[in-house]
């Protein structure tokens, strides 16, 4: 792929900067669109890093769990399950608890399974090409061997949604027809035959099928907004069932009982919980916590409802009856962060449940209904390190000038030598999203090294319930973005030891990359170093970039470029880059669809023409974030030698 710098947005920069004057996001047409030369990538290629540096970020990185999705095969004998221990996302398989695992495919390039086909004999495969995040879908059989290509065309993204209860057809979405919609598609396994077979405008997932017939689609109208229809894939009928013309977020699921439906909501309330949704009418249904409900699923059989609850970011599992939603016991995993459920079988026999904590990531359980066993599959792998002295994240608080208290999690070296120890406050992606505890080989990274490291869920994270998830939708991101700056200020108060102040670093990935530009601009001094990784600078140009698919959702969670352009501009980092006083180092991927690179390239350039402490890495088979583990290795080890460099 091919890119060169856009001449309007660099003479743009120089003029500003040349006459003294402040830019804002109004001053540049952003790069993203536009294309990086050869040169330009070759120049900002990822320099090597010293082997010590290296040799402590990989140790780290050798320690893996089963990642992603795991599906048990219809018997319950077979396991398959994703990892990167091969240095990227592969599909492996074990026959058994503990048994050998063998690895079922290979290359460069990440793969996950999807599903397994209920007669057992093939798997559904997605992969995708240097992080362009445009996966195809392939079938490879169940034995292993080579993969047969389903679908997989440039630029378009497909993803599995349902094989029929032969084996006999898959349907899947891509966004083929237009590139912001999302069209379903029919693949005949047995023929290799496929046509569309719904192409409504928007994007158009399926939620949960019955019978073969009933698909639930669930159409996304904004960030967390949701819209329900009935489609009959024999007739072709589309139903409006519930969300049409609300600005309101659903989860949905068929009930057992024919036109009920499960439905997780926070409408009712400050927190999501469930609900039985028939003729129109909601009746709260389980239990009412003062928490998130954030994961709804039930088998296909219709026999139990796994709920996930969000615990002040703790995962917490809860298992009903599908019919009477009373409570059944399943197997507690003592001292667990996390424990959530990954796959469930058709027949509902199987649950396959995955739990982790500070000390180790994430280990794979297998629970059977029928003889009411809780078999403990695989551990994960832990080469050379006692990861029982891992520091676990503590959950505190911290101040805001407006009296709210932000949650933070904290984890501290054991000594800091000397006093006190620099701190480095990494802001999670999203911005719905949220900074859990449990096990971190980059937080232990940090702590290993003599950092304090926080994880902030400022407002706007989700867990919290719909008002803090809310508080920063569009303009309101205005009012609290200031918990960027009293981050800093209280962590400075809390560490500060014998009068001497440490020194403190952001950073922080996707909209942790934009919060870390945002605080070292338009919050400059709070922080003495930032390090970006595929961050936002300029939230219009960013809005106007992004992928086709992405765009009207983010609007819903930033604002419209046109109607909250004043908004926009004073929330772009490229506003406030005259304020700027520490050094910052940008990481970007050069194929990423989200924020494109063009993000990072034009601040650079700006801090450069203004003779401004900045450093860019660009990852040229990369996209939004790294995903080799060459990659990641390289990217941990420069940001943990930046923040040396400048913290120390």
């Amino acid at each position: 792929m091919k890119f060169r710098l856009t001449m309007v947005g660099l003479s743009l920069a120089t003029i500003a900067a040349c006459a003294g004057k402040t830019p804002s996001a109004e001053s540049y047409k952003g790069l993203g669109a536009e294309s990086l030369s050869p040169e330009l990538v070759k120049k900002y290629t990822p320099p090597a890093v010293e082997g010590a540096w290296l040799s402590r970020v990989q140790k780290l990185l050798d320690l893996r769990g089963a990642a992603g999705r795991a599906v048990l095969s219809p018997d319950g004998r077979i396991l398959y399950y994703t990892s990167s221990v091969t240095g990227v996302s592969q599909v492996w398989r074990i026959e058994g608890p503990f048994s050998y695992p063998r690895q079922m495919t290979g290359g460069a390039d990440s793969t996950s399974v999807v599903t397994v086909l209920p007669n057992g004999r093939d798997l559904i495969i997605s992969r995708d090409r240097n992080g362009e995040e445009n996966p195809g879908l392939y079938l490879q059989s169940a034995k292993g061997g080579a993969l047969r290509e389903i679908y997989h065309q440039k630029k378009v993204q497909a993803s599995a949604a349902y094989v029929t209860n032969d084996s006999r057809y898959l349907y899947f979405t891509a966004n083929s027809e237009k590139p912001e919609s999302y069209a379903i598609h029919r693949y005949d396994l047995k023929s290799g035959e496929r046509k569309v077979v719904f192409s409504e405008p928007g994007t158009w997932m399926v939620a949960d099928v019955r019978d073969d017939r009933e698909f639930l689609l669930v159409k996304a109208t904004g960030s967390i907004w949701r819209e329900y229809s009935l489609w009959n894939a024999q007739t072709g009928e589309l139903k409006p069932l519930l969300g049409q013309g609300e600005k309101e977020e659903y989860d949905m699921s068929f009930a057992p009982d024919k036109g009920a439906y499960l439905v997780v909501t926070p409408k009712f309330g400050e927190f999501r919980r469930l609900y039985l949704y028939k003729d129109g009418k909601f009746t709260p249904a389980g239990p009412n916590r003062q928490m998130d409900l954030e994961s709804l699923a039930i088998d296909r059989a219709r026999q139990r409802v796994y709920l996930g609850w969000n615990d002040q970011g703790y995962s917490r599992l809860q298992v009903l009856n599908a019919r009477t939603l009373k409570p059944e016991n399943v197997s507690r995993i003592p001292g667990a962060d996390h424990v959530y459920v990954m796959n469930l079988s058709r027949d509902g026999r199987y649950a396959v449940i995955g739990a982790s904590d500070a000390t180790k990531p994430q280990t794979l359980y297998v629970k059977d209904w029928r003889t009411g066993s809780f078999t403990r599959w695989m551990d994960p792998n832990l080469p050379e390190v006692d990861t029982t002295k891992f520091a676990a994240a503590k959950l505190e608080y911290y101040p805001t000038r407006d009296g709210a208290k932000v949650p933070m999690f904290v984890r501290r070296p054991a000594v800091c030598q000397p006093a006190p120890c620099p701190v480095v406050v990494n802001f999670h992606g999203g911005p719905e999203g949220q900074s859990r505890p449990g096990f971190s080989p980059t937080a232990q990274m940090f702590v290993d090294a003599g950092f304090v490291y926080v994880e902030p869920n400022v407002r706007g994270s989700d867990g919290y319930g719909k008002s803090w998830l809310g508080a920063d939708d569009g303009p309101k991101r205005l009012k609290v973005i200031t918990d960027l700056e009293d981050a800093a200020t209280a962590l400075k108060k809390e560490f500060t030891v014998g009068g001497k102040v440490p020194k403190i670093g952001v950073m922080g990935g996707s909209y942790g990359g934009y919060a870390t530009q945002y605080a070292m601009t338009r919050f400059a001094g709070a922080y003495d170093a930032g390090v970006a990784i595929v961050g936002m600078s300029n939230l219009i140009t960013f809005l106007n970039n992004t992928a086709p698919y992405r765009r009207h959702l983010r609007t819903s969670e930033y604002g419209d470029p046109d109607k909250d352009r004043e908004a926009l501009v004073e929330l772009s980092p490229v506003t406030h880059i005259r304020k700027i006083k520490g050094p910052m180092l940008l990481i970007q991927g050069l194929n990423d669809p989200r924020v494109p690179a063009g993000e990072a390239v034009q601040m650079h350039d700006i801090l450069t023409s203004k003779g401004l402490p900045s450093e860019l890495i660009i990852y040229a088979d990369e996209g939004h974030g790294s995903a080799k583990r060459d990659n990641r290795a390289n990217q941990l080890a420069h940001t943990l030698r930046f923040f040396e460099k400048h913290l120390r």
